[in-house]
């Protein structure tokens, strides 16, 4: 890594670290499809230390979080590695409201009888705090998804609970967990990292070795690794990275207020930053009416690309919980006029 990269700026971190440098380097890391290396290297087995496309955007990552990176195949496999790192009968905390597949995966954990989880409101600060204390791990979420609530995260570390922290809706650029206390950092890079909905793939940061070598060990012995060409995306994602979510998180808080004053919507959750918006309509049918007629936006799952998705959360089991009429809206890059336009007449 360039010995200048804690002098830039997060913006130039994005474009900048982990590309190869001296004469006769290629201005980008290539693609390296290899599974295995001539010995004597740096490399001898790609399950085991990686190739050089997925240590370049490590190297990237870990320089943004302020920490040491880990790739994964996706962002539950990154949950997955995290978890695995628990003993038997730990306790998790997590929010009521937070990403369906990493409850899934602990409510999956804790039918086992491996571990006893504990699901707490985001707004609830005194459930948070008592859980920062008698528990082994929190699960924390901010903004959550898909409400949008903030938690105080650097109220609850340096407790007895491991604090780990989804950062995939604020980005590195707009929250740096590691530096507010919290132990781990994970992201699904599929979302705003890699931006253009083209990849799977996931990532954990830390900054203690022993964290660090333990979720290394654990991708490996999980198979969660990622291909060659994913990370080689996510990794040119990022570079464009500062500009897309400073341009889409200026189109996100147009709208949210355009929302906020229409009267077919009953309440709006924007946490003040980033590209994602929550709204409230009046029911389920109502909801899915709206997304029905849209004609530029997408009625579609997931998030973080160049194009607007909007969904309606609840209509997922693992998110039956959730408002019936909430939609999570996730801004993209178009003109913000013409996204205007088009939620306007679906909302009439």
């Amino acid at each position: 890594m360039n010995d200048r990269v804690n002098e830039w700026t997060p913006r130039t971190r994005a474009v900048a670290a982990g590309r190869p440098s001296g004469p006769g380097e290629p201005l980008n890391v290539p693609i390296v499809p290899a599974s295995t290396f001539v010995a004597g290297g740096d490399f001898a087995y790609a399950r085991e230390e990686g190739t050089r496309t997925w240590v370049a955007l490590e190297e990237a990552i870990g320089a943004l979080e302020g920490g040491s990176a880990i790739t994964f195949a996706s962002g539950m496999g990154a949950v997955a590695a995290v978890l695995d790192l628990l003993p038997a009968g730990a306790g998790v905390a997590v929010p009521t409201f937070s990403y369906s597949g990493t409850r899934g995966l602990l409510d999956h954990a804790a039918k086992q009888g491996r571990l006893k989880v504990r699901r707490i409101d985001p707004s609830d600060r005194e459930g948070w705090a008592a859980a920062a204390g008698e528990l082994d791990l929190l699960w924390l979420e901010s903004p959550t998804n898909p409400t949008l609530e903030l938690i105080d995260i650097a109220s609850l570390t340096g407790g007895k609970a491991r604090v780990v922290v989804d950062n995939t809706f604020a980005t590195p650029l707009g929250q740096q967990p590691l530096a507010l206390g919290a132990d781990i950092v994970v992201h699904s890079a599929t979302k705003l990292i890699g931006g253009h909905s083209d990849l799977l793939l996931g990532l954990a940061v830390a900054t203690d070795e022993t964290l660090v070598a333990g979720l290394r060990a654990a991708r490996t012995r999980l198979g969660a690794t990622p291909g060659a060409l994913e990370a080689w995306l996510a990794l040119r994602g990022l570079r464009t990275l500062p500009v897309r979510l400073a341009e889409q998180s200026r189109t996100a808080a147009l709208l949210a207020d355009r929302l906020a004053g229409h009267p077919a919507v009953r309440r709006v959750s924007y946490p003040g930053q980033g590209t994602m918006i929550a709204f409230e309509l009046a029911d389920a049918d109502t909801a899915e009416g709206f997304c029905a007629s849209l004609s530029l936006v997408v009625h579609a799952t997931s998030l973080g690309g160049v194009e607007s998705l909007v969904e309606r959360r609840a209509r997922w089991a693992g998110d039956a919980h959730v408002p019936p009429g909430l939609i999570r809206f996730s801004v993209g890059l178009e003109d913000p006029e013409d996204l205007w336009r088009d939620l306007n007449q679906a909302l009439g």
